[in-house]
């Protein structure tokens, strides 16, 4: 039974993760449109804050320091961080193979992007070399994970049924000792003057 339940853990994990290749693929076009989508406004704002003869963080202050716009510059700061992040991620992705991409879960853990990826992801047959990797992980992956699982379920009942009563020690048979063999003890003598053992009749 609980090999049965490793086994669909298995197959499980072998059918899910053996789409990672697919889904990665379609995941880094989804973040390239991203990527150009940030670079573009990026670009914008470091093209106004030049024409006024100032950086991107002096433009910041600036703007910081005007009450109109001051409350723009927290999401500025996000816009930046963000490009920065999925610009190092999609070159990183498109640098890397789809059996390394499979080391590479943290690179696509951009909350906006996977959704978007996932509402249009249609799964594909894993026929490439990625895929069939991707499939045996997931099925060791899942196997261990069943397995694990089952083993913290039953756990308390195993530690109940390992309890036993402890069995009686058997003590060794007593051996009974012969009685001394006592001499026979002279009694009498006979009339010849010889003597007699007691209980022997002559």
């Amino acid at each position: 039974m609980i090999r049965a339940l490793c086994l669909v853990g298995g197959l499980t994990g072998a059918a899910g993760l053996s789409q990672f290749p697919e889904f990665s693929q379609q995941y880094m076009q989804r973040l390239g449109g991203q990527v150009d989508e940030l670079t573009r406004a990026v670009v914008a704002f470091d093209e106004t804050a030049l024409a006024d003869g100032l950086g991107r963080e002096e433009m910041l202050q600036a703007m910081a320091a005007t009450s109109l716009v001051e409350g723009q510059v927290v999401m500025w700061r996000a816009t930046f961080a963000r490009h920065a992040r999925l610009s190092e991620n999609l070159m990183i992705l498109q640098a890397a193979s789809p059996v390394e991409r499979l080391m590479m879960p943290h690179r696509l853990m951009d909350g906006a992007t996977a959704r978007g990826a996932w509402a249009d992801f249609t799964p594909a047959m894993p026929l490439s070399a990625a895929g069939a990797v991707s499939a045996g992980t997931g099925f060791v992956g899942g196997w261990l994970a069943f397995a694990a699982v089952l083993s913290a379920v039953l756990w308390p009942f195993r530690k109940v049924t390992s309890v036993r009563k402890p069995t009686p020690t058997r003590r060794a048979p007593t051996v009974k000792r012969d009685p001394p063999v006592t001499r026979p003890q002279l009694v009498s003598t006979t009339p010849d003057n010889r003597p007699r053992l007691a209980g022997v009749q002559r």
